[in-house]
């Protein structure tokens, strides 16, 4: 099984690892809609035997739930330990309203909880979830950075960063890793902050490399209808149209290529976002078990020049029209 050291830690990683976004469940502002537990933990253990190695969780995922969750699912889990990796920077109250927190006593106080909720002693890789507020930023780093030394978390990155940022933190103290969008359809990092990574020896995760479902192949206009009330994706602008009807034509192409392989769309989704060195991993959303199937094969599977080129005429034509 392929390991990528992530930037400047001694953490082999797999290049999929298990996003756990949605198993936060229902209730809070940016949910994925009802779900299961016992289909999260589920999923959890199919990753984890098919090889998977590392988790991506946040505290703010169901408010603390998607946390207790990862814990429940290890506490179970007979095989290796995988790595744990959680974000802080999000906070919430009695009502559920999400606040945005970077200062100092917040940031350690939501460094406890999480490892209360995941129910270890330390947490591998512990990143700033958003950079807001932004005036903020370096007193979260510095405060990361001081947790890390004191044995709270093994390393230290953020999400969402812009270049700029990246480097305001940089002078601080080094970053592990960075976590952006990317996918076919979220490219912006392309341009300046995947270069200034690669450039700064910071490890790349990308999140929602297939669209949030929109590449998986599964997704469909009818589908998209009955999402439910509580799902986040109702208000996002990639599923609305004309984008809709752009990325489900971009995903049909990416079936097509994969069929190829006896692929998915899914992993052929993922495929294009590991194809660039500067990403080291992807993370796959799974919800349960048998979705496992439909992204492992991504760790292996790898584009031809001639396949990406067939990918992006597609997408060039799909813009110029």
């Amino acid at each position: 099984m392929e390991k990528r050291r992530l930037g400047n830690s001694d953490l082999e990683i797999t290049p999929l690892g298990v996003g756990a976004w949605a198993m936060g469940g229902s209730g809070w502002l940016f949910a994925w809609g009802a779900q299961d537990d016992r289909d999260s933990i589920a999923a959890i253990h199919a990753a984890l035997d098919a090889g998977i190695n590392w988790i991506d969780t946040a505290a703010v995922y169901g408010l603390g739930h998607s946390e207790r969750i990862v814990a429940r699912a290890l506490v179970q889990y007979r095989g290796p330990r995988p790595y744990v990796f959680t974000k802080c920077g999000r906070v919430w109250n009695e009502e559920r309203q999400i606040g945005k927190r970077l200062r100092a006593e917040s940031v350690r106080s939501e460094c406890e909880a999480s490892l209360r909720r995941l129910q270890v002693e330390v947490i591998d890789l512990y990143q700033i979830h958003w950079p807001e507020p932004d005036e903020d930023i370096e007193e979260g780093w510095e405060t990361l950075a001081s947790l890390q030394r004191e044995g709270k978390v093994r390393w230290i990155g953020v999400s969402n960063f812009n270049a700029g940022q990246l480097e305001r933190v940089r002078r601080i103290a080094p970053i592990t890793s960075l976590q952006p969008p990317y996918s076919l359809i979220r490219r912006e990092v392309e341009e300046e902050i995947l270069p200034y990574a690669g450039s700064h020896g910071i490890g790349v995760i990308a999140y929602s490399p297939m669209g949030s479902g929109l590449l998986t192949g599964a997704m469909t206009r009818e589908r998209f209808a009955g999402l439910p009330e509580d799902d986040w994706r109702r208000r996002a602008p990639q599923f609305q149209e004309p984008l809709l009807s752009r990325n489900l034509l971009l995903a049909e192409k990416l079936a097509e290529i994969a069929a190829r392989h006896s692929r998915t769309a899914g992993e052929a989704a993922i495929a294009w976002t590991l194809r660039r060195p500067v990403v080291t991993g992807a993370i796959a959303g799974i919800r349960n078990a048998a979705q496992v199937e439909g992204v492992i094969g991504a760790m292996e599977f790898r584009l031809s020049d001639e396949e990406i080129l067939e990918i992006e005429s597609t997408q060039n034509a799909q813009r110029a029209g």
